[in-house]
């Protein structure tokens, strides 16, 4: 067994001996809302977002970007299970900022090992063979946050399976300080009818 493997499941014991009545928790978010961030490690939305377990949906994804399946998410998580509220909260230092889909597709056909990345940029550390498949995929990488914030709001806002009267707030997320900056321009494009 891999140290993570024992460690995770060890942490799992911890947590069914104290889970008490947490399986009565209803399935529909307490608090009526749902949030499509990023998956780095570094945010804790429980803890940015005040969120105890069965509150609100939480939807993570590389860079907290809008896609077809974060929508899926979301579409759901209202039609249902209720919420009424959603925000898109993406973070400084993302690694999404990194690298370009000509990067990451070039990459891709060069290895499936892990790269590295240094000040002359990313590198293969592993031989081939690779895959051109990635070419295919548009990784949603991220220029400037504030305009990834307001792209994914407003896909979102003008999706056509997403209700008006849902508002969509648009925030970044400072990972130095824990503060959630809001993107006005987002809001104002997510505002509910």
């Amino acid at each position: 067994m891999s140290k993570i493997l024992e460690e995770v499941l060890s942490a799992n014991s911890s947590y069914v001996a104290s889970f008490a009545d947490k399986g009565e928790l209803a399935l529909p978010p307490a608090r009526s809302f749902a949030i499509l961030t990023c998956m780095d490690a570094r945010l804790d939305p429980a803890k940015y977002a005040g969120l105890a377990e069965g509150d609100a949906h939480v939807i993570r994804n590389a860079g907290g970007r809008a896609s077809d399946d974060a929508i899926r998410s979301l579409v759901i998580s209202y039609k249902l299970l209720g919420t009424r509220e959603w925000f898109v909260i993406h973070h400084t230092n993302c690694g999404m900022e990194l690298f370009t889909n000509e990067i990451m597709s070039g990459l891709l056909a060069s290895s499936l090992k892990t790269a590295s990345i240094d000040a002359n940029g990313w590198h293969d550390c592993g031989e081939g063979p690779g895959c051109t498949e990635g070419k295919y995929i548009n990784w949603l990488t991220i220029k400037s946050q504030e305009e990834s914030v307001l792209e994914d709001v407003k896909r979102i806002r003008n999706h056509p399976l997403v209700p008006t009267e849902i508002p969509v707030y648009g925030y970044i997320y400072d990972v130095k300080s824990g503060k959630l900056i809001e993107v006005p321009e987002a809001t104002q494009a997510g505002k509910g009818i």
